[in-house]
């Protein structure tokens, strides 16, 4: 039975953390099957995997889950929460919390550690200054409102994101839907220097109190300007606005941008005139697709485009490879790197190769660099070419419009 017994014995660390772990409901539920372990990733390296955590939670040596830096392997892909038969929530609730107690332990590899600290001090993970979250947009070629600095209202707040903003590949993917938006007349403004980072990828990489407080700053900007909905192109930021705002009374409507420019896709298909002449398979993102079951949109914006011809990877759906960015593992490349010397984005890419793709799309801006980088590594990846949806739909429109 698990039962908080002799907490201060266990790790030496907070007792309400520990507690809140140990006294978990949700746990009693477990059957010890092993499917979390089996299905995750990484799991052959995890010396503690979810149903070896809860067995010693059970045994009552809880302690030794803590003399393990394996945890860290974890990206919170949810695989072992959406195969779990007992529906128990272990990305969130047991995974996120043991990180939790590391970090208070202070047992937390030091490229996360520089990650949380600039979140704090800058807002964002990639240690940016706030004033250029929005240079960005002098590359779109079309006009990008700012809230506060050109309107104060518009129908749609786009909650851009921070590689969205500022990682040079990442943010094409912004100018790109900054065009197809102008070109669908929709009202929509940025928030600019004022937009902090969702704080998802931070929550689930055991950093809960940083995620509050970034929660916090982004719902104190919001109630500055009047919109209708948001939007972002950002899984991370869709699950966090979606699902975990409202928990601290932060409650609006929010789609990813897919699935606003789906519901827009008979206006957009008259534009859609140029072929993009390519084999294309499309990668679902973790947490767009298996947190959140947005699966059908992408791909319906993908077959909508003429001469495209799509195809799916052998793991697809909800069975798709995670790329090694979520829970933190955009901030821990070098850290798994020297644990298992290999990296889920190349194990995607090497799918993409196996089906002769010549476009990989994308949908999350942690992937695009990660799979660019994934090429540079895997073998005989020429021709291969890592691109948005935002981005193929804005091929297919061409650049006179």
């Amino acid at each position: 039975m698990l039962e908080a017994r002799s907490l201060n014995q266990l790790s030496g660390m907070p007792d309400e953390v520990v507690s809140s772990i140990i006294t978990d409901p949700a746990l009693r539920s477990c059957i010890q099957c092993g499917t979390c372990g089996g299905v995750c990733p990484f799991g052959y390296l995890m010396d503690y995997p979810p149903v070896r955590v809860i067995a010693a939670l059970r045994a009552d040596v809880f302690s030794k889950v803590f003399t393990s830096d394996t945890i860290w392997m974890c990206v919170a892909c949810s695989m072992c929460s959406t195969s779990c038969p007992a529906q128990i929530p272990l990305t969130a609730d047991l995974m996120s919390r043991l990180k939790e107690e590391m970090i208070l332990q202070g047992s937390v590899p030091e490229e996360l550690q520089t990650a949380l600290e600039n979140s704090q001090r800058y807002g964002n993970p990639l240690g940016e200054a706030s004033r250029k979250r929005a240079d960005w947009t002098r590359g779109a070629g079309v006009p990008v409102p700012i809230f506060g600095k050109d309107v104060t209202q518009a129908d749609v707040l786009w909650f851009v994101g921070d590689y969205a903003s500022y990682h040079p590949r990442a943010l094409r993917a912004s100018q790109a839907l900054a065009r197809l938006l102008r070109l669908l007349n929709v009202d929509f403004a940025i928030l600019g220097n004022e937009e902090s980072s969702d704080g998802d990828s931070q929550r689930l990489a055991g950093e809960h109190g940083l995620f509050e407080l970034l929660a916090e700053k982004n719902g104190r900007v919001f109630k500055k300007y009047k919109f209708k909905q948001i939007i972002t192109t950002d899984p991370h930021a869709f699950n966090a606005l979606k699902n975990e705002y409202p928990l601290a009374g932060i409650s609006y409507p929010v789609q990813h941008s897919t699935q606003f420019l789906y519901e827009r896709i008979d206006q957009l298909k008259p534009f859609l005139r140029r072929e993009v002449k390519a084999r294309v398979v499309y990668h679902d993102p973790c947490y767009l697709g298996r947190a959140n079951g947005i699966y059908e949109e992408p791909r319906a914006l993908l077959k909508a485009i003429p001469g495209l011809t799509l195809v799916e990877l052998p793991h697809h759906h909800k069975t798709s490879l995670c790329c090694g960015g979520g829970g933190g593992g955009m901030w821990l490349d070098g850290f798994q790197w020297e644990k298992s010397h290999t990296r889920l984005s190349e194990w995607c890419v090497q799918e993409a190769l196996q089906l002769k793709a010549g476009v990989m799309a994308i949908a999350c801006p942690y992937e695009t660099p990660r799979f660019e980088d994934a090429i540079k590594i895997v073998s005989h990846t020429d021709g291969l070419a890592i691109k948005d949806v935002c981005e193929l739909l804005l091929e297919s429109v061409g650049t006179e419009s």
